[in-house]
C-alpha cells in the first residue's frame, strides 16, 4: 500500500564498484561495461536522471539484480565525456535516496522502478547537539587526514540541514563500502549523525596513532638519511682528495690483523663472521661500536705469541738468591720446576701457592720467578673481589661489557706463557652476583684451563701455558675444592739472623736509594739492625723493619740537607734509640724471673708465631673454674681437661685431694682483647695449674705447646715452625714440643736449632719435669726423666 506522498520513478540503473553515492554529492567516475554504457545513453536521451547503486561484490563484471544493493541514489548527469578507449567519463550529482522496487530488463541493460525517499527534516536540541559534535570531530578528522583539503571541507559542512550535513561528511569518510552503504540506508538524520560521530571518533583515534608513529619514523628516517647523506658527501670529498674510505680502510685493517693473529680456526671463523656484520652496519651506530670493540679484544688477546723461556738452572738460581735471602724450600721447588721444563716439552702445569704471614716476600718472590724464567709477569689482586664476572667477564648483551680480569691480564702480558700472580686469594668473598672462587676452579685446574671460556669473548682460550702462582696469608678461608688444585708452599717467617741479612742486603740499599743518600752518608752496624729488629718490631715478615729503616734514613737525610753532603753517620744501638725514640718491645724473655702459677705457651697467628703467657691463681672458694682472656670454646675445653687431669693426679703430685672443694681456680691469658682459640695451650694451662697448686715456680726460659688429654698424654699440634721462631725471637732457650711433631723440626733453620734446647715429650709428667724449677713433693716416676733432642742439644740445655 502506498501513501499519497510516495513518489515512484522508472530509471536506468548503473551498478557501481567500490563506490557509494550520497545525495548532494558531486562525483566523477568512469563507466565502461556495455550494460552501463547503454543505460547511460538511454538516460541522456531522456531527462538525464539515472539510478546509481553499489554492487555487493566488486569483482563481478556482469551483475544480476541480486548482486546489487536495493538502496541507492537518484542522480542527475551533469557532464559526460567519451574517452578514446571507448569508456565514458561521467560527472553526476546525487539527488535523493531511493529504493529499487522492480527490475525490468531492456535492450542490454536494466531499468528499475524506484521509490524515492523524501528528505526528513528534524529540528530539536538533540539534533543540534549531534550536529555540533559531528562538525567538531570532522574538523579534527580533516586536520589529521592527508587526503582532504581543510578549507574546502570546512566550507562544505557549514550547512543548517542535518541530513545534508550527515550525507556530506559520510561522502568524504575513508571507510569501507559496507559502512558507507549502512550510512546511506539510515533515513533518520539524527540516527545518521550519531552513527557518523561514532565512526569519526574511531577514525580520529586511528589517525592520531598513525600521526605519532609517522612522526617517530620520520625522525628516525631523517636522522638515517642525514647520516647517509653526510657519509656519501664525506666519501665524495675523500675521493676528490685522493683518499680512501675510512670505513673500508678500517675493515681492511681489521681483516689483516685477524690474519696476522694466527687464531685457532673456530675463533678466526667467528672473527670473520663478526667482521662481515660490522661491514653491513652504519659506522656510527651503537651496534657497530660494540662489534668493533669485540673484534679489538679478539685481536689483542695473545693466541700464539710466547716468550722464549730461559731454562738455565744456574742463572735462575743466581737470580733467586740475588733477590731473596733464605726461602730455600721455595727456591728448590722452582728449580725443580725448571728442570722438568728442560726435560719435558709440555709438562703438566702446577699451581703454586705461597702461604704465610704478611711481609715475608710472597709477591716479590713471584716477580723473581718470572725474571729467573725470562717470562712476562702480571699480577691480579683478588682482595675484596666478590663478583664472578670479575673472573669470567660479562656477556656482550650488557652495555659496557668487558672481558674478565684473566683475559684482560693476558692481553696486558701479550704472551701465552706469563707468570700470573693471583694475589690475596684468601681475601675473596661472595654475594648474590656469584662466587669468584668457583670461577677460579676452571682457571686453576690443569685438566680444564686449556679450554677456558670467557663470557665476553665466548670462545675457548688456552691457559695451560700460564704459570699460575697464588698467595695467601691463611688457607682456612680458601674453599676446599680450590685448595685441592694448589700445591701449597709455606713461608712461615724469618729468623732474627735472616732479617739482619735481608736488611743488610736489600732493605738498607733500597732505603738509601729512596731517600737520596749514599753509603758514605749513612751506614748501619749489625748491632744497630738487631736493635731495630728486637726492640722496635715484632713480626714474621720485614715490612715494619723496612719502615723503621726508612724512618732513620729520612731523619739522616734532613741532617745531610742541613749540614751538607759531607755529613756521615753510623747507626749503632744508641743512635737507633736516638732516632726512633723509646723502644716499643722488650728485647728478650716473656718473663723476667721464675714465678709460681705462670707458664709460657706458644701460639700461631696469621702474622706468625707469638708467646702466650698463661696465668693461674687460687682463691678460697668451692671449686669454681673461671677462664678469662677472650678464650674460644676449644681453649676453654682444654682448660677443663687440664683441671680434670690435675685433680686425677693430685696424690702423685703432692697436691691436696680436696683442693677443688676449698679453692676456686682462675686461669687468665693476658692481652684479653685479642680472641684466642685452639687446643695447643693444654699443657701450658696444666703446667700453670700444677705450679699454682704445688707452689713451685716455673722456669722462665721454657716455652711449651701441645694438646693435653685426660690421661695426661701430649698430642701433636700445628704451626711448629712459626711457634719455634717466635720463641727464638723472644730469647726463649728451651722449647717443649709433642713427640708427634718431631718430623716438623726438619723445617726449622739449623742456626735456630743450634741455640735452642728442644724437648720432645709424650706425657704431662715429662713436661712438668722440664718446666718446674723443683721436683714435685710426691716425686715423679723415673720414666718421666727428660732431656733435649740429642742432635739439637745446646751446651746450656736444661737437664734433670
Amino acid at each position: 500500500m502506498t501513501g499519497p506522498m510516495d513518489l515512484y520513478e522508472t530509471l536506468p540503473i548503473v551498478p557501481l564498484r567500490d563506490l557509494v553515492v550520497f545525495p548532494h554529492m558531486m562525483i566523477p567516475f568512469v563507466i565502461g561495461r556495455p550494460a552501463s554504457t547503454r543505460a547511460l545513453e538511454h538516460a541522456l536521451t531522456r531527462d538525464k536522471r539515472i539510478f546509481l547503486a553499489a554492487q555487493h561484490d566488486a569483482s563481478i563484471d556482469d551483475p544480476a539484480p541480486q548482486d546489487i544493493y536495493t538502496m541507492g541514489c537518484v542522480a542527475s548527469i551533469v557532464q559526460s565525456l567519451k574517452l578514446p578507449d571507448g569508456n565514458v567519463k561521467l560527472l553526476a550529482e546525487g539527488l535523493d535516496r531511493a529504493r529499487a522496487i522492480e527490475w525490468k530488463e531492456d535492450k542490454g541493460f536494466y531499468r528499475v522502478v524506484v521509490k524515492v525517499l523524501p528528505k526528513q527534516k528534524e529540528t530539536s536540541e538533540d539534533v543540534e547537539g549531534a550536529m555540533t559534535r559531528v562538525v567538531s570531530l570532522f574538523e579534527q578528522y580533516v586536520k589529521l587526514s592527508n587526503n582532504l583539503h581543510y578549507d574546502a571541507m570546512i566550507a562544505a559542512v557549514r550547512v543548517d540541514d542535518p541530513g545534508r550535513l550527515a550525507d556530506t561528511i559520510a561522502a568524504h569518510l575513508v571507510v569501507s563500502i559496507d559502512e558507507k552503504q549502512n550510512l546511506l540506508e539510515i533515513i533518520s538524520p539524527l540516527e545518521r549523525l550519531n552513527r557518523i560521530a561514532g565512526i569519526l571518533e574511531v577514525e580520529v583515534d586511528k589517525l592520531q596513532v598513525d600521526r605519532r608513529i609517522q612522526s617517530r619514523v620520520k625522525k628516525q628516517m631523517e636522522k638515517a638519511q642525514k647520516e647517509y647523506y653526510l657519509n656519501e658527501k664525506m666519501k665524495a670529498i675523500q675521493k676528490e682528495l685522493g683518499r680512501k674510505d675510512e670505513k673500508g680502510n678500517e675493515i681492511d685493517e681489521l681483516k689483516k690483523k685477524i690474519e696476522e693473529c694466527r687464531m685457532p680456526k673456530d675463533v678466526e671463523e667467528k672473527a670473520i663472521q663478526e667482521l662481515k656484520r660490522l661491514e653491513a652496519m652504519p659506522p656510527m651506530s651503537a651496534e657497530a661500536t660494540v662489534s668493533r670493540n669485540y673484534l679489538d679484544w679478539l685481536i689483542a688477546v695473545p693466541w700464539h705469541r710466547k716468550t722464549r723461556e730461559s731454562r738455565d738452572l744456574k742463572r735462575a738460581e743466581e737470580i733467586l738468591h740475588e733477590d731473596h735471602y733464605g726461602l730455600d724450600k721455595v727456591k728448590e721447588r722452582i728449580l725443580e720446576f725448571l728442570a722438568v721444563r728442560a726435560l719435558v716439552k709440555k709438562p703438566k702445569a702446577t699451581i703454586l701457592t705461597f702461604a704465610g704471614p704478611p711481609g715475608v716476600g710472597k709477591t716479590s718472590l713471584a716477580k723473581s720467578i718470572a725474571r729467573a724464567m725470562n717470562r712476562k709477569f702480571v699480577r691480579l689482586s683478588l682482595g675484596g673481589v666478590r663478583d664472578e664476572a670479575e673472573i669470567r667477564g660479562h656477556r656482550r648483551t650488557y652495555i659496557g661489557a668487558f672481558p674478565g680480569q684473566i683475559i684482560q691480564m693476558m692481553k696486558k702480558a701479550g704472551t701465552q706463557n706469563p707468570v700470573f700472580l693471583l694475589d690475596e686469594v684468601d681475601k675473596m668473598s661472595m654475594d648474590f652476583r656469584g662466587d669468584p672462587s668457583a670461577a677460579l676452579l676452571e682457571v686453576l685446574d690443569p685438566e680444564q684451563n686449556h679450554t677456558f671460556l670467557d663470557h665476553y669473548l665466548d670462545v675457548e682460550f688456552d691457559l695451560s701455558n700460564v704459570m699460575f702462582i697464588c698467595t695467601a696469608n691463611i688457607l682456612h678461608t680458601v674453599p676446599q675444592a680450590l685448595k685441592d688444585r694448589m700445591e701449597v708452599l709455606n713461608l712461615p717467617g724469618y729468623t732474627e739472623q735472616e732479617k739482619t741479612e735481608i736488611a743488610k742486603r736489600f732493605l738498607v740499599r733500597k732505603a738509601l736509594e729512596g731517600t737520596g743518600l749514599t753509603r758514605t752518608n749513612l751506614a748501619f752496624t749489625d748491632e744497630g739492625i738487631q736493635t731495630i729488629i728486637q726492640r722496635y718490631t715484632r713480626e714474621a715478615g720485614v715490612r715494619n723493619l723496612e719502615r723503621e729503616i726508612n724512618s732513620i734514613c729520612r731523619k739522616v737525610a734532613r741532617r745531610v740537607v742541613a749540614e751538607g753532603k759531607a755529613y756521615a753517620e753510623e747507626i749503632t744501638p744508641e743512635r737507633v734509640t736516638f732516632h726512633l725514640g723509646v723502644p716499643r718491645f722488650r728485647p728478650t724473655l716473656a718473663e723476667e724471673r721464675n714465678e709460681i702459677g705462670i707458664a709460657t705457651g706458644l701460639a700461631w697467628t696469621e702474622v706468625g708465631g707469638e708467646l702466650l703467657v698463661t696465668e693461674a691463681t687460687l682463691m678460697p672458694g668451692k671449686g669454681r673454674l673461671t677462664l678469662t682472656g677472650k678464650l674460644g670454646d676449644v681453649m676453654q675445653e682444654s682448660a677443663q681437661a687440664a683441671l680434670s687431669f690435675v685433680r686425677s693426679k693430685a696424690d702423685e703430685y703432692g697436691i691436696p685431694k680436696d683442693f677443688n672443694r676449698r679453692s676456686d681456680v682462675h686461669i687468665h691469658v693476658p692481652e684479653g682483647a685479642i680472641p684466642k682459640d685452639g687446643p695447643s695451650a693444654g699443657i701450658t694451662m696444666a703446667t700453670a695449674l700444677v705450679s699454682a697448686l704445688a707452689r713451685i715456680p716455673t722456669r722462665r726460659d721454657v716455652a711449651m705447646t701441645g694438646e693435653i688429654t685426660l690421661r695426661g698424654k701430649v698430642l701433636g699440634i700445628g704451626g711448629v715452625k712459626e711457634k719455634v721462631l717466635a720463641a727464638h725471637r723472644a730469647g726463649v732457650k728451651n722449647i717443649v714440643l709433642p713427640k708427634d711433631n718431631e718430623k716438623d723440626l726438619a723445617d726449622i733453620p739449623k742456626n735456630v736449632l743450634d741455640v735452642l734446647g728442644v724437648y720432645l715429650v709424650e706425657t704431662m709428667d715429662e713436661v712438668l719435669k722440664i718446666a718446674l724449677t723443683e721436683r714435685l713433693p710426691a716425686g715423679l716416676p723415673a720414666e718421666a726423666e727428660a732431656s733435649p733432642v740429642a742432635v739439637d742439644q745446646p751446651d746450656d740445655a736444661i737437664t734433670h
